[in-house]
């Protein structure tokens, strides 16, 4: 989906309050923007900045939505909460059109940090051992982490889904102490160590 065409449709899956896309506001501008989510509370908060909501969900029954009826697909930190990722996959791949655009970002489970925490027998940032509290590990918010990608894991997973991979880009974490945010930037220049791993692939065309 080249910058500035217009009458695309870009589905936020797991879009929440809207706040993925309404990020990317200015480069999805003149496009058709629709927000997916199980959630009609969700919904309820996005549609003050999004046009368009649908509930739908990824397993089951799947979303609402046509085949290959998408553009491209923003899926934002959803991807490790997910019990089946390979069926949530198979649905976003069925949505979108052949050669359509998936732009998805999750926490990455070697962040140069992890590797030091490791190292010293500590439980890495990110994940989790219980859905009640944290253990072993820094930070005092359950988020429900299941599922954690390195940045090689993240690519195997996607190619073996049907999509080529564009790029993998890495980007920095809000929560890391502000002492530390400088060596977070720069870790970013080398995607397997990012806190954040980006990545943008294209469904392959058969």
């Amino acid at each position: 989906m080249p910058p500035g065409a217009s009458g695309a449709t870009v589905l936020d899956i797991g879009c929440g309050d809207g706040t993925a896309a309404a990020t990317a506001a200015d480069v999805l501008a003149g496009h058709r923007i629709v927000g997916v989510d199980w959630s009609q509370d969700a919904l309820r908060r996005a549609a003050s900045r999004l046009p368009h909501t649908v509930r739908g969900e990824l397993t089951g029954g799947g979303l609402p939505l046509a085949t290959a009826s998408a553009d491209a697909v923003l899926f934002s930190e959803v991807i490790e909460h997910l019990v089946d990722p390979d069926a949530a996959l198979d649905e976003l791949r069925r949505v979108l059109r052949p050669g359509g655009h998936l732009m998805l970002s999750t926490p990455n489970l070697a962040a140069w940090y992890n590797r030091g925490l490791l190292l010293a027998g500590i439980q890495p940032v990110f994940s989790e051992v219980s859905m009640r509290h944290i253990h072993g590990r820094p930070g005092t918010q359950v988020v429900g982490h299941l599922r954690l990608y390195t940045a090689r894991a993240l690519r195997g997973f996607l190619t073996a889904a049907g999509f080529d991979i564009v790029r993998l880009a890495g980007a920095p974490y809000h929560d890391v102490p502000r002492p530390l945010r400088p060596l977070d930037r720069a870790a970013c220049h080398v995607p397997s160590l990012a806190s954040i791993l980006l990545a943008h692939a294209r469904r392959r065309r058969e």
